[in-house]
């Protein structure tokens, strides 16, 4: 989606996602260190960005919406807390290298095999050594349940996939499953998901 179809896909309702954090990152977030350096990938209306920032954490939010973001400000007023804000295309942001203690991507399956290629290099090169990687997405599965996420087959994660596209890291986790979910209208219903928390190596 363009620039203009999110923002007028972000303006069209109230937070079409929620306000509270997803499940996944909830139950897994004890892993990030306190005080933790955060980027929060595609962040939009800011629901997850919002709540690491509740928890003490120093968040980065990117996200390609100026409407979503501002929604984003918005909720982080409303808790009284204070995110950074970077308003781009993640596939030609100027991605930090080895910056953040924790990156977070929630389904941020809008990416193409090609683009999600880009960005998955992009996360790994960005966390430090050390650092986690936090991301959740759809299996090919969902689009059976249609209950969120595109409706784009190759846009959906597997096991084999992610094992692939982030080899060389521990992985901590990595779970597929169906679950119930109640995010917004945006993610509501019986889902297929795909679950990953990976370690950078340290430097030797």
């Amino acid at each position: 989606m363009s620039r203009e179809q999110w923002d007028s896909r972000f303006a069209a309702a109230d937070y079409i996602f929620g306000t509270e954090p997803n499940a996944f990152l909830r139950r897994e977030a004890g892993r990030i260190a306190a005080g933790s350096d955060v980027l929060a990938v595609a962040d939009g209306e800011g629901r997850n960005g919002v709540w690491l920032a509740r928890q003490g954490h120093q968040v980065t939010a990117v996200d390609i919406s100026a409407v979503g973001q501002r929604k984003a400000a918005n909720l982080a007023s409303r808790h009284g807390v204070s995110l950074s804000f970077h308003l781009a295309d993640l596939t030609t942001w100027a991605w930090p290298v080895a910056r953040y203690d924790a990156i977070v991507a929630i389904f941020i399956q809008f990416a193409g095999p090609a683009d999600r290629a880009t960005l998955f290099s992009h996360m790994r090169n960005a966390v430090k050594p050390g650092g986690l990687i936090l991301l959740e997405g759809y299996r090919p599965e969902q689009l059976g349940y249609g209950t969120g996420g595109p409706p784009i087959a190759e846009n959906m994660y597997d096991e084999a996939m992610l094992r692939a596209a982030f080899a060389g890291f521990e992985i901590l986790s990595l779970t597929a499953y169906d679950a119930e979910i109640a995010e917004g209208s945006g993610h509501h219903g019986q889902s297929a998901l795909i679950d990953l928390v990976a370690r950078r190596p340290l430097a030797p």
